[in-house]
């Protein structure tokens, strides 16, 4: 089931509340970036966080699953978009833990 405009409006527009947020669609399904970095995806209508030491440490009773099948990686799912002051927490401690963006380079 791909995921709808409206959820992943939702979404962005809670995690504009604490700093830059922005989506990317990507085969129905959205990229999440915070402050330019890829911090998860939005699969199914449910955000998906990268696993990084402090989002496992702040949420440690989160529920964890493949955003897709076939994905590598089993990431932590948020239940809660709208608790401002904790996605606020877990954003910004999570924030320094992740690689920088990798920069563009332009095609000839």
């Amino acid at each position: 089931m791909a995921t709808s405009k409206e959820f992943c409006d939702y979404v962005i527009e809670n995690l504009r509340k604490i700093g830059e947020a922005s989506a990317r669609k990507m085969m129905g399904e959205y990229l999440v970036y915070y402050r330019g970095k890829l911090i998860g995806d939005i699969c199914d209508n449910c955000l998906f966080l990268k696993p990084t030491e402090s989002v496992l440490r702040l949420m440690p009773d989160a529920e964890r699953d493949y955003p897709y099948e076939g994905s590598k990686t089993q990431m932590v799912v948020v239940d809660d978009v709208e608790n401002i002051e904790r996605m606020s927490e877990v954003l910004n401690a999570m924030y320094g833990e992740l690689p920088e963006p990798k920069k563009k380079t332009k095609k000839k």
